[in-house]
């Protein structure tokens, strides 16, 4: 027969444990001894590590008490389903340790696989890095919104970076990023940039760029306010766009001319 130590030790508990299911009446107290002292034997022990086992598993008391109760069908099935349960809850916290890994490396938790190998391959392009954090930024809030239509906008990014003359434009905007709003070179980099949409666009294709997929207006705003506050120089960028012809950052629009 064992004292009350003992059973928390055979158990791997506490004194205070055991007193705690006592007073939940999950474990039965045992009578006294001649000397005063409970004594516990062998059920005891086992009662108790079922006890301890569901508890550690997060099973509420209240269930544990049930299943004490359960014949071995119904206990055998009650364990397997919290067994299924936390089988799921293991997984999702692996995604969250390797959410938390991308994190750790440079990229938003918040990054579907698909995108966060988008923006390694713009490094391996050689993009400014500030350009690749407006990237990640965008589609943080991209994939929040609207998390079902990434695959939709990312074939279109994927083949944009096919394109060897929009790599070239992405490095020689890297380097504008350091110029100033009056810098004559802009002049050049908005004719590119003007040219490019418009073999984009196809001629006679109408108000928009070929291919590109829609995003609502208050989604193209707050991505535009993104991109204008972080590089200032992209709004003074579009300003020369519009004089060539074409407006927007998110979402390219042939200009009005009455606005010209």
């Amino acid at each position: 027969m064992l004292t009350i130590g003992e059973l928390a030790s055979y158990a791997g508990v506490t004194v205070r444990a055991v007193r705690h299911y006592h007073a939940k009446g999950l474990l039965p107290e045992p009578e006294r001894d001649p000397s005063g002292y409970r004594r516990y034997d062998a059920g005891a022990v086992i009662e108790l590590i079922k006890i301890r086992t569901l508890a550690e598993a997060g099973v509420p008391l209240a269930r544990v008490r049930e299943l004490l109760r359960a014949d071995d069908e119904e206990f055998t099935a009650a364990v397997t389903d919290i067994d299924r349960r936390l089988q799921a809850e293991i997984r999702q916290r692996q995604r969250h340790r390797e959410r938390i890994a991308r994190l750790a490396a440079g990229d938003s938790l918040a990054l579907p696989p698909e995108v966060v190998e988008f923006l390694d391959r713009m490094r391996t392009l050689r993009v400014d890095p500030r350009i690749i954090k407006i990237e990640r930024d965008g589609w943080v809030l991209l994939a929040a919104h609207s998390p079902e239509r990434v695959p939709e906008w990312m074939a279109y990014k994927r083949r944009q970076l096919d394109d060897p003359e929009l790599i070239d434009f992405y490095r020689t905007l890297s380097q504008a990023l350091d110029w100033t709003a009056d810098d004559p070179r802009l002049t050049g980099l908005a004719d590119r940039l003007a040219d490019y949409i418009t073999r984009l666009a196809g001629e006679g294709y109408g108000e928009h760029v070929a291919g590109e997929p829609d995003v609502e207006p208050s989604l193209v705003e707050l991505l535009d306010t993104l991109v204008f506050d972080t590089v200032p120089l992209a709004r003074r960028l579009v300003e020369l766009l519009e004089k060539r012809g074409w407006t927007g950052w998110t979402k390219l629009e042939r200009a009005d001319p009455a606005r010209g």
